[in-house]
Parts: structure tokens; C-alpha cells; sequence
């Protein structure tokens, strides 16, 4: 089972690399780009968009992940307050991939059909490479 990694902002934050360009979207709204550590994949993504949607600064605020780089849109108010919040969602985020990767290692530990799971879903992925290359090879 593969392990979820966790993201975290880059640090340390070189504040003149970090992106920041008005949103012709939005009035009084600007584009803010923090890089992150790490590129995450698409189940940190999922449990990253939760946090942050179930938020109770959604009014003010967007925030998108692109590559290994995570988008604020914003007004440029009390910034503080909203860098604050972006690093406790990441945290939670973090928190919650704690948790998906203890709940799937004890679901791989509990089930001994695991294995042979893992060998027939090789199996079929061959299947799969043998029909593409005979579609795309033709």
C-alpha cells in the first residue's frame, strides 16, 4: 500500500520568490503563490480540499494547489491572520494523511488476501500494456 506523504509550505520562505500578481477576477483581489516542499499527490490534495472547504474563512479567500505550489487568492488584508491560516490547514491536512496512512496499513495487516491482491492487480496491468501496445503498435 502506497504511503502518503506529507506537504509542508517551503521553508525557509524566500519572500521574494514567492508570486504575487492582482486577480483581474476579483476585485481587490490578488494571486498569491507559496511553494511547497513537495509535489502532493492526489490523495493529500483530496484531504488538503476538505480541510480548507470546511472552513469558516471561505468568504475572503481561495486556495488551489498547482504542482508543488499552493495559490491564495485574496484581498491583501490582515495577511497575518490569513498565513496562520493556511499553515494550520496544511498541519490538519497532515494530521488527517497521519491518519489514512495508519487506517491503510492496518487494513493491508488485516487482510492475508493482500498479497494476492496485489499479484493479480499486477496481472492485470500486464494485460493492460499488452492490449495498448498491440492498439498503439498496430
Amino acid at each position: 500500500m502506497a504511503h502518503v506523504k506529507k506537504v509542508s509550505l517551503l521553508e525557509p520562505v524566500k519572500i521574494d520568490n514567492i508570486g504575487i500578481r492582482k486577480d483581474y477576477y476579483f476585485p481587490n483581489a490578488y494571486i498569491i503563490d507559496f511553494p511547497l516542499d513537495s509535489e502532493p499527490d492526489h490523495v493529500w490534495q483530496d484531504i488538503f480540499e476538505r480541510e480548507w472547504t470546511t472552513s469558516r474563512h471561505l468568504w475572503d479567500r481561495k486556495i488551489f494547489i498547482i504542482g508543488d505550489t499552493l495559490r491564495l487568492i485574496t484581498t491583501p488584508n490582515e495577511m497575518e491572520e490569513k498565513i496562520s491560516w493556511i499553515k494550520e490547514v496544511i498541519s490538519s491536512a497532515n494530521r488527517n494523511v497521519e491518519d489514512y496512512n495508519k487506517r491503510m496499513n492496518l487494513s493491508v495487516e488485516a487482510k492475508p488476501e493482500t498479497q494476492r491482491v496485489m499479484i493479480e492487480h499486477d496481472e492485470v496491468i500486464e494485460t493492460i500494456r499488452k492490449t495498448l501496445r498491440t492498439v498503439f503498435q498496430a
